[in-house]
């Protein structure tokens, strides 16, 4: 199984919309999440699960094109994401 992510839910507030999303890390050591933004500004990680002892980072130079924000973190770690953007 390979790294996939997911948008779940989509909001806005001050001018800016606000996705929402989960990543399954699949074995893989990150991937690219697309967030339905044309442009992140601010991206939020949160790991879930019994291993999250290894850091989920965000491999960009914010802003980054939304439609691939590629992250770092350990194999088989799922998350849940929440991008900031427009």
């Amino acid at each position: 199984m390979a790294f996939s992510s997911a948008l779940t839910q989509r909001s806005a507030i001050a001018g800016l919309r606000v996705h929402f999303g989960t990543w399954d890390g699949g074995g893989a050591n990150g991937g690219d999440i697309n967030t339905g933004l044309d442009k992140v500004k601010h991206i939020v990680l949160t790991p879930s699960g019994a291993s999250t002892a290894t850091t989920s980072a965000v491999n960009e130079t914010l802003p980054c094109d939304g439609r691939a924000v590629t992250i770092a973190n350990g194999a088989d770690i799922d998350g849940y994401w929440m991008a900031i953007g427009y």
